[in-house]
């Protein structure tokens, strides 16, 4: 096990820059196209496969081949810094693929994983398909199902999923669905779709605030039968799981039920969308600095007046907070530490940033930080769904209030 610490080691700084240099180059001329045409953009994401920085050997890398845990935020990180909505189009494949290694088994893992990336040769998406129209943050009352044909050895799906990225248009869906509604979130259970499976179709797609480029769309399932070998974990697992949850319902105070599959998939991925946001607002801090620098009010650059140079002053400390608690729950999740819900933290910590700084960035720029020829009305834009997706604010405070406790607190 690795000791926490800030270094970063030369293959980290070599990759950071190597993710920059994609981002400044590539990622960021093509933000504002892609943001406005609001569709996936596959020349960008082709152009990271063919560089090795879209596809299973990377992401294999960065999550299992680094004990420190800090290199898949420092790629995140410097991604997003050039744009967010190409940015979760380059990641987002990374969710379902979270999603089949938090759940699995290994042979599962090694079979499937892969194949939510392609080759660079021939690209391929991965989804993660949890929320659904009427149960978002209370994810332990999803109406989506699965029942297991013990004749054929198959799973049937029926339900529909919201809000889930490259819904429809991906090549491997990871579906949490109930297999058994009266246990909640206990009862529940994470299948994997193969590519053009029957019954699978996208529904409507988002028309979003933000984050244009990522395509968020609906994902329904019609009879969608399945091998029983796309149950993640396997049935034998599952089926113990759900003997100790209807027996923690005799027994209401003693726990080993098992995690939700949805939320260990979670808090495995918060750090990383915490490193999200740190990008969105780094970006626009920059944007705002050289803009303070260069613009002069009342004879001078406007940095020179305390009301602007006081605001780009607490945009860096909050920055760099919360990389801080961002990098810290990176590790404590690689080495399996967690104590008070610190990938709740960091990513609490981290949107709220990115909502404050870019929200800032606009007030420094004036009348043209809220129009669309400056680039700091996009991040705010971008900035917005970190409160949001992945848990909402009041979710992340939840989690970490009964971390704390001890409590079940509603």
């Amino acid at each position: 096990m690795s000791d926490f610490s800030l270094a970063l080691n030369e293959d980290q700084l070599q990759l950071q820059k190597w993710v920059h240099d994609f981002a400044a180059n590539v990622v960021r001329p093509a933000a504002e196209e892609w943001d406005e045409r609001e569709e996936f953009p596959w020349p960008i994401v082709e152009e990271a496969a063919k560089i090795g920085l879209y596809g299973f050997d990377f992401m294999a890398q960065a999550m299992l081949g680094d004990p420190t845990g800090l290199t898949l935020p420092l790629a995140i990180e410097e991604l997003f810094w050039g744009d967010a909505g190409i940015g979760l189009s380059i990641f987002g494949s990374g969710l379902a693929a979270a999603g089949i290694a938090g759940n699995g088994t290994p042979e599962q893992v090694g079979e499937w994983v892969p194949q939510c990336y392609g080759t660079p040769e021939k690209v391929a998406l991965g989804a993660f398909c949890v929320s659904e129209p009427d149960a978002g943050s209370d994810v332990s009352s999803l109406r989506t199902r699965a029942v297991y044909d013990e004749a054929s050895d198959e799973w049937v799906l029926n339900g529909t999923k919201a809000w889930a990225t490259n819904g429809g248009i991906a090549d491997i869906h990871v579906v949490v669905a109930a297999v058994d509604p009266e246990l909640r979130g206990r009862g529940q259970a994470s299948f994997v779709i193969p590519p053009a499976t029957p019954g699978l179709s996208q529904g409507q797609k988002y028309k979003k605030h933000g984050i244009k480029a990522s395509h968020t769309a609906e994902v329904v399932l019609d009879d969608v039968r399945i091998p029983g070998s796309c149950l993640l974990g396997g049935k034998d697992k599952l089926d113990e799981k759900l003997a100790r949850a209807r027996e923690a319902l005799t027994k209401p105070k003693t726990g080993g039920s098992g995690k939700q599959p949805a939320m260990a998939t979670f808090e495995a991925t918060r750090p990383a969308v915490g490193a999200q946001a740190i990008g969105i607002a780094r970006a626009a801090y920059e944007y705002s600095l050289e803009y303070a620098q260069e613009r002069k009010a009342f004879g001078k650059p406007i940095i020179m007046h305390q009301s602007i140079a006081f605001m780009l002053a607490d945009m860096i400390t909050e920055i760099d907070a919360s990389r801080l608690l961002v990098h810290r729950a990176a590790w404590l999740s690689r080495n399996g530490k967690y104590v008070n819900a610190e990938g709740s933290q960091s990513k609490l910590k981290a949107g709220r940033t990115a909502v404050w700084v870019t929200e800032r960035a606009i007030q420094i720029l004036g009348g043209y930080g809220y129009t669309r020829e400056y680039p700091v009305e996009r991040w705010h834009r971008d900035a917005k769904i970190f409160d949001i997706f992945e848990g909402t604010e009041q979710i992340q405070q939840l989690v970490i209030a009964r971390a704390i406790s001890g409590l079940r607190i509603e």
